[in-house]
């Protein structure tokens, strides 16, 4: 049996709320009456102090306890006489006048004497120096509190009282009845009060986990422009901005993937055409099968499978899966190497290379030389396509700090608009001005360079540099410290 989870906290504050109101109302019940009790007690043990007195005036008269112990009415008188006093005393504090009046005396009143609720005929006990019962009931000596009676500085008895609880007299059980059925009002009324609190608390607390879960269906049914209201600063405030920011982030992978189907879909169509177009025209007759159109069919072929290749990394890139060997590598070596393939390439173009000298301090990286060798080829292919003639590529180095090197390569012309700077390591993003597709390329070039210099735990940004070209600037972990010093640009 399935049952929701607003229930289920109801329950538990409810059951919560019960227990704490049967504990509050027992602690009341159980120390009401014993304050009660202990009240009683204490009015009994200020008695004493009278009945001592009398004790004290009986034996110094007879010299001892022996007609004590012999006549049980008189212990019995000794004790009502203590009695009357003390309610004589307490008439006098509470009724002016009432103090003479005895107990039975009133009009109306029973022949038979009422007992007082501070009544010591059934608990009071009388013992010796040496603890022997002298008057009053034995079976109460065990359990009994002792006070003792001493005469001119010489122990002569004990005078004891029960510690049991004295029985109650029909106000005093009507007193406590009273209290219990007031602590059962406030226990009831406290219940109740909390049985409404959890119920408005278990709805206020799912209020945000219901739409969580309406949230969540909406992103499984791909609305992804779908947000949860943040009403509160707490952890269900964090956990709905945590959604929100979900959300949004597949909201933009959605776009990204959307974008990327429908680039895909433009760079493969292209050359498609071209290749369907070549093709038909040959098979119309229309054009003559010779090299020359062997050799664009070639070019198209080549162009697909340069765009799959790249493809192809980037999906590894996504996954973590681009194919690394890492072992230290000098990066500035690797750069010279790339630079000497290129070299006729670049004069070809009539595009001057600005390269400093070689620094004298050793440096490392922990990576791939053949990824790092892609890396500088595809930023040089890059230049190649889209700088314009005559112009030049200054390279240069930098230690930001001795833990990273920095590579800069900036053109001569054109650069970038600003809003695109950010996009150009976009995958299949292209400028519409220069660098645009009849320079050749797929558009997967700097993507791929982004990829590697990230597998690399390293860093690449553009920038429109100070010649009005763009610059590139890429950054990397060293693989050790060591003292570095700044080299200046060409």
């Amino acid at each position: 049996m399935r049952v929701k989870l607003s229930y289920k906290i109801f329950a538990a504050l409810l059951l919560t709320s019960f227990a704490i109101a049967a504990l509050t109302i027992g602690a009341l019940h159980f120390l009401g009456r014993r304050i009660f009790v202990n009240y009683v007690k204490k009015m009994q043990m200020e008695k004493l102090a009278e009945l001592t007195d009398l004790l004290i005036s009986e034996y110094e008269t007879t010299g001892g306890w022996n007609q004590l112990a012999a006549d049980s009415d008189r212990w019995r008188k000794m004790i009502r006489s203590a009695g009357r006093r003390s309610r004589e005393l307490e008439q006098a504090r509470s009724v002016p006048g009432a103090g003479s009046e005895q107990e039975g005396d009133s009009p109306g009143s029973s022949s038979r004497p009422v007992r007082h609720p501070f009544d010591l005929r059934s608990q009071v006990f009388l013992l010796d120096a040496n603890k022997r019962l002298v008057a009053g009931r034995a079976k109460e000596y065990e359990a009994s509190s002792l006070r003792e009676i001493v005469v001119n500085g010489k122990l002569i008895g004990w005078l004891g009282v029960s510690k049991r609880e004295p029985s109650l007299t029909p106000l005093e059980a009507a007193f406590l009845r009273e209290q219990n059925k007031l602590f059962y009002l406030i226990g009831g009324g406290i219940f109740l009060l909390t049985a409404a609190v959890s119920f408005f608390l278990s709805r206020h607390l799912l209020s945000p986990i219901r739409k969580l879960a309406e949230g969540t269906q909406a992103l499984a049914s791909r609305e992804f422009n779908t947000r949860i209201e943040v009403r509160s600063g707490d952890e269900l405030g964090q956990l709905a901005l945590d959604f929100n920011t979900m959300a949004q982030t597949l909201e933009h992978y959605e776009e990204m993937r959307k974008q990327w189907i429908s680039d895909i879909s433009h760079e493969l169509r292209t050359p498609l055409s071209i290749l369907r177009g070549e093709i038909e025209a040959m098979q119309d007759g229309v054009r003559e099968v010779n090299r020359q159109a062997l050799d664009s069919l070639y070019a198209e072929v080549l162009h697909l499978n340069n765009i799959v290749n790249d493809l192809h990394e980037l999906s590894m890139a996504d996954v973590g899966a681009l194919r690394l060997d890492p072992q230290p590598v000098d990066p500035i070596q690797v750069l010279e190497e790339t630079l000497e393939l290129y070299r006729n390439r670049f004069e070809a173009a009539a595009i001057d290379l600005q390269v400093p000298p070689r620094s004298a301090a050793k440096v490392a990286v922990l990576g791939d030389a053949g990824r790092l060798g892609q890396l500088y080829g595809n930023i040089l292919e890059n230049v190649l396509r889209y700088a314009d003639a005559p112009g030049a590529l200054k390279i240069w180095q930098n230690f930001t700090s001795q833990q990273e090197l920095s590579l800069f390569f900036e053109d001569s012309g054109p650069g970038v608009p600003e809003q695109s700077v950010n996009r150009l390591f976009d995958r299949l993003y292209r400028v519409d001005s220069a660098r645009t597709r009849n320079k050749g390329g797929s558009g997967l070039g700097l993507a791929i360079c982004k990829a590697i210099v990230e597998s690399h735990g390293g860093t690449i940004a553009a920038a429109n540099g100070t010649t009005g070209g763009l610059r590139i600037e890429v950054r990397l972990p060293l693989a050790k410290s060591a003292s570095m010093r700044q080299t200046a640009p060409c």
